[in-house]
């Protein structure tokens, strides 16, 4: 049986001490996984380091952000033809070897999208700082009530989709910390959403870009978009709810 083709989409900023691994990690699992970097106009040679370890690399002219970087990986899928993409992070947080418990349902039919929570086994091994974990916990909830099923994970950036998904987020993607909004904008949209227990290892090289000021400013402005995308017609699209 002939296996679809599937395309692993790596966002990555100023990530050229950890992208190389990231590549290696992927091919390393399975070297059938095509593996595309997205660049965001890096300056310190991201895009180098991926291409020296076999990855596709796609250059942005100017830095638009985790949301624009996302969503030019999945128009590239989506007019490449690839029926299955995985997403993963360029900082090395998401382990390749949990690519199968993501990309599973999405590969047997039984999800649209499929997300790698870290929250559905209480005995998961990450351990989020005390004001993160209370922000993680308030857009689930609210996603949850908003998208009518229930979620545990909306910032996660390991995440599986079949072509309904590719579709969907080729299009609809939000662009300012889009993994909270695009989850809502999945379920409203009709996709199958399924989530399974992933765990994630911490930043080696580089930092995050939230700040403690920062993330009082993405709080509110997350909550925001939710309200108005849960306003929002979004139309059904083929292959969803199959």
């Amino acid at each position: 049986m002939r296996r679809r083709r599937v395309v692993a989409i790596v966002p990555a900023w100023n990530e050229a001490g950890a992208i190389g691994k990231v590549v290696d990690e992927i091919k390393g699992f399975d070297p059938a996984i095509d593996v595309v970097v997205v660049d965001d106009a890096s300056t310190d040679g991201t895009a180098a380091v991926a291409e020296l370890h076999g990855a596709t690399v796609l250059c942005l002219p100017f830095n638009v952000g985790i949301g624009g970087a996302v969503q030019t990986g999945f128009r590239y899928a989506l007019e490449e033809g690839y029926e299955l993409a995985v997403r993963l992070d360029g900082d090395g947080q998401h382990d390749a070897s949990e690519i199968p418990k993501i990309l599973g349902p999405a590969e047997a039919g039984e999800a649209n999208l499929v997300i790698g929570s870290r929250f559905i086994d209480p005995g998961g091994t990450y351990r989020p700082p005390f004001a993160r974990r209370i922000g993680i916990g308030v857009f689930a909830r609210l996603v949850s009530i908003l998208g009518g099923q229930r979620v545990t994970d909306t910032t996660s950036g390991f995440v599986a989709l079949d072509r309904a998904g590719i579709e969907l987020f080729a299009t609809q993607f939000p662009h300012d910390y889009p993994e909270v909004e695009a989850t809502l904008v999945a379920l409203r949209s009709g996709l199958r959403v399924v989530q399974v227990q992933v765990d994630m290892r911490e930043r080696t090289t580089g930092s995050s870009s939230i700040t403690f000021v920062r993330s009082l400013y993405y709080i509110v402005k997350v909550m925001l978009a939710l309200l108005v995308a849960s306003l929002r017609r979004y139309p059904r699209l083929e292959g969803a709810r199959r």
